[in-house]
């Protein structure tokens, strides 16, 4: 299986202090990847050295066959074209229309005409479940979910072959976050995306995810599928995964698998 992201050996220092000693992980072609950690653990530390936004202090990272301790100015704009980001909290510019946020990209690095600049706008609009009405409003004027979703279309307005999400459900109220993971699978079945999430939500990564890493003790303490994860006896896995809703959704696994 054709590998999208390797990380091998990967350390990272901020002066005396490490966040990262000996990260390795693997990220496969069509995956729904999550990182998960406690608070301080380096997973957004990870997330900005993949999107190149940080560089590691040591190791190896590879994305979609770049070596960015190795990449040169036009790989890394060209790369930067083949992957979206969705940050945490959507990191829409505020004084810019719902439209003008998911254009930016198109008008920065594209000479196409303004007509096709904006069937492009509408037609990521309607992927991501909004009215066109929406084009128009200002993010002050958007819910927490139409922020999520505008910043969804901003993010695959290139048409990227990798998605990073950053805490995707964060701030949703349960409805809301269940349909944005029924987005994102659908979006990954549709588009034949690669996507790498961090999440500290439970539901999320028992409906959506295929692999994860678990993030611990400044390096990744177990890789692999929910059920490989679930196995292993790690203290912070057990209290990860040892709250009611994950011992419900346990149990409700178990049940499925006879």
């Amino acid at each position: 299986m054709k590998k999208i992201i390797k990380i091998r050996h990967l350390y990272t220092r901020f002066g005396n202090k490490t966040v990262h000693e000996n990260v390795s992980m693997t990220v496969y072609d069509g995956d729904i990847y999550a990182i998960i950690g406690g608070s301080g653990s380096g997973k957004t530390t990870l997330l900005r050295e993949m999107i190149m936004l940080l560089r590691p202090t040591g190791g190896t990272l590879e994305v979609l066959g770049y070596d960015l301790n190795r990449i040169d100015q036009k790989g890394a704009q060209k790369l930067r074209e083949e992957w979206g980001v969705l940050f945490q909290f959507g990191a829409l510019f505020t004084s810019l229309t719902v439209e003008e946020n998911i254009a930016v990209w198109l008008n920065e690095y594209t000479s196409l005409s303004k007509k096709t600049i904006r069937k492009i706008v509408y037609s990521k609009l309607e992927m991501v479940g909004l009215d066109p009405e929406v084009g128009k409003l200002y993010p002050s004027e958007l819910s927490g979910g139409m922020i999520k979703r505008s910043a969804l279309a901003r993010a695959l307005v290139m048409d990227p072959r990798l998605l990073f999400l950053d805490e995707p459900t964060s701030g949703l109220d349960p409805v809301s976050a269940e349909a944005f993971d029924d987005l994102i699978v659908q979006l990954r079945s549709l588009l034949g995306l690669t996507i790498v999430m961090i999440t500290h939500d439970i539901d999320t990564i028992f409906n959506v995810v295929d692999r994860m890493a678990v993030l611990d003790d400044k390096r990744v303490v177990a890789e692999g599928t929910l059920t490989e994860i679930l196995k292993n006896d790690h203290p912070f896995i057990h209290r990860f995964f040892g709250g009611n809703r994950a011992k419900i959704r346990i149990n409700s696994m178990l049940k499925e698998t006879g």
